[in-house]
This record gives C-alpha cells, structure tokens and sequence, in this order.
C-alpha cells in the first residue's frame, strides 16, 4: 500500500475520484445489472417458500440422534428432490419438516420417503405425522405489508423533501428501488428460496442504505451552500468534492457491516442463511448506490437549474473555456478540508517546526540603532 493510499484510508487525507463527471458510467453499469434483474424476475420467477405457498408437514421424534444435515441428505435424494426443505430440531428429540406438497410424487415414492424418515430416526413408518398445511404468509399479510411500506417511502420522501429538497427525495428513492430490484432479481437468477426472513432482511437494508444517501446528501448541501466553494466550482465539482470527503466513511461503515454478515452466512446454518445472503446483497448494492446512484441523479437534476447552468457559463468564461475538475478544495478552503480527516503527525510537526525556527530567525535579527541626535541643550539667559 502507497503512502497515499495509506493516509487516504486513515482518513488523514480525502481521495480525488472523479465520481460524478464519470456518471453515465454508473448509470449503464446500473442499467445492464437491472436488466439481468428484470429478466431473472420476469423468465425465472421468484423461489417462494412454503409459508407463501403451503406444502407438506412432516413430524415424528428423532430417536437415532440424526442431525438435521443427516435429514436434509435424504431429502435430497432421487426421486424425492427435497434438499431445500425447512428442518428444525424441537425440544432436542423431535423433528418438523416444512417442504413443497408432496403431490408430484407417486404413492410408491411418498411411501418410501416414509420409510426412510422412519428408518433413519429409529421409529416405525406409523410414527411419522404427515399433514398438508396451509401458507403462513397469506394474502392479508402481504397486502398489510405492502401498505406499511408504502406509507413509509411516503413518509421519507416527505422528510428528505422537508429537510433538503425533493429532488434529492427523488434520488434517494431511486436508489431504494434500485437495491430492492437488484436483490429480488439476483434470487431469482440464483433460484434461491425467498422466506420471510428474506423479506424482513429486504426491509432492513433499505433503511441503511437511506442511510447512507442521507449522510451523503447532507455533505453536499452543507459544501453546495459556501460561498467560498461555489465561487470556483460548479455544482457537479462541489457534490464530488463532498462524495470524495465522505467516500470512505461509508466504504468504512458498509464493510464494517458486511464482516459479520459474511460470517452468519458461511457458519450461520442452513437457517440464517436466507437472512445473510439477502443481507449481504442488499448492503453492498445500497453502499454502490447511495455513492453512484443517488448523488449523479441529484446533480442531473440540478445543474438543469437556470442558476446553476449560468453559474456554470460564468465560471467556464472565466477560465475561457472547459474548466479542470477540482477534485482537491481550492487554497482558501484547504483548512475546511482538512477538518473533515485529522492531518498526519509528521505533518502537523513539520508545519510547527518551520514556524518555530521563522519566530527564532526574526527574534535574533540585530535591531537597527537609533542615530537620531538627542536634542540640544537651551542656553541659560
């Protein structure tokens, strides 16, 4: 790692990409990712679980101590194709498994995978309760989820409007539809089932990665508002100058979060796993968004103002022509940059020095004598 990079990311100084003038970049990578989105949601479908469809309950006490690895194994097998089934261990000797109805197989096969349940946990075939059961997740439930979110977009929207501005209520938006679209499609390209704790986890990455929109937008409004700033810089400039000074905090926060998310998902069990993957894909769209998506979207939106497009021309006649991007702050604001990441030791020490030995150099200057005559003495009448 350079010495850059290594003061870049101990915050001792902010990086220079050039993030938004680079926007149409972003908005095509985003663009193809949503298509392969829409396609898997569209030709592929969503892999609902059996609390959104009913299936087949299946209980009967385990009495061979088989593992719930051992269970799912068989499941799995040929004819039976039931690998993905919930499997929960009750009270330490009885099992509950959640799968698909069991209408697709014959009566030979229903009653062979009796057997072999039967079989494996040391009971007899007439053991083992099977029951047709109906969605835990109906109609109602969805239809009352749905209106909750809603209501709650709406009243974002109207918060982000009263705090900043609606168009930046526009990008955070935006930005929440566009994780949303990516996750629910990357499950059904990867044909992984959705539970609810699937959609509790889609729930919960949209409130971090607004998050992250609003911290961003914050910065920007906070820089977009001095005078000092805007005086050689264009609105686009000083949203990018503001990404840079906040890039790594948020790079910081959404690795600090997917650390854990990682492990729940390698070494959490085949329960938790639906939750971490949803997780974990909702996090790093929503931290790729709030930086690439939210923020270029704002600054479409307000370069097309009338001021800030003659604000623009004024600059670029100033300069006589298509000005350079200012990714680093201009002189007069380099002490403001400088408080958004503590400076360097060395640096600090430096300066000190070079200003103790300029007090030493003037101190021990010689003084110019005074040659001024003094005044003469008046003659005594």
């Amino acid at each position: 790692m350079s010495s850059r990079a290594y003061r870049v990311f101990r915050g001792y100084e902010a990086p220079t990409f050039d993030i938004v003038h680079h926007r149409n970049r972003w908005f095509i990578l985003s663009g193809i990712v949503l298509l392969a989105a829409m396609f898997g949601l569209v030709f592929r479908g969503i892999n609902y679980s059996i609390d959104f469809t009913g299936g087949t309950l299946i209980q009967y006490e385990n009495r061979s101590d088989a593992s719930v690895e051992d269970v799912r194994a068989l499941l799995g097998e040929a004819p039976y194709e039931r690998g993905d089934a919930e499997i929960q261990l009750v009270n330490g000797n009885r099992l509950s498994i959640r799968t698909t109805s069991l209408t697709d197989l014959t009566t030979e096969q229903r009653t062979a995978l009796t057997d072999a349940l039967a079989k494996q946990a040391g009971v007899s075939s007439s053991a083992i309760s099977t029951q047709v059961v109906g969605p835990t997740w109906g109609e109602q439930i969805s239809r009352q989820a749905l209106i909750g979110l809603i209501i709650v977009l709406i009243a974002i929207t109207i918060y982000i409007t009263l705090r900043f501005e609606w168009k930046m209520a526009i990008g955070a938006m935006a930005a929440m539809v566009h994780d949303v679209v990516i996750t629910a499609g990357i499950y059904a390209l990867t044909g992984r089932e959705v539970s609810p704790a699937t959609v509790i986890a889609i729930l919960t990455i949209l409130g971090f990665s607004l998050y992250d929109t609003v911290v961003i937008f914050d910065k920007i409004k906070e820089n977009t508002e001095s005078p000092s700033l805007m005086a050689k810089m264009t609105y686009a400039d000083v949203a990018n100058f503001s990404l840079n000074h906040v890039l790594m905090r948020s790079l910081n926060t959404s690795l600090v979060v997917i650390l854990p998310i990682l492990s729940l998902l390698l070494f959490g069990g085949e329960t938790l796993k639906d939750f971490a993957f949803a997780m974990l894909i909702g996090v790093i769209t929503g931290a790729y968004s709030s930086i690439f998506v939210a923020a270029p979207i704002l600054v479409v939106l307000k370069e097309r103002e009338p001021r800030y497009i003659a604000h623009r021309q004024r600059l670029e006649s100033r300069a006589g022509g298509e000005r350079k991007l200012r990714a680093t702050p201009p002189p007069e604001t380099e002490a403001e940059g400088l408080r958004e990441g503590a400076p360097e030791p060395a640096a600090v020490g430096a300066a000190a020095a070079a200003r103790a030995t300029a007090r030493t150099a003037t101190s021990s200057r010689p003084r110019p004598k005074n040659r001024r005559k003094p005044p003469a003495k008046r003659k005594r009448r």
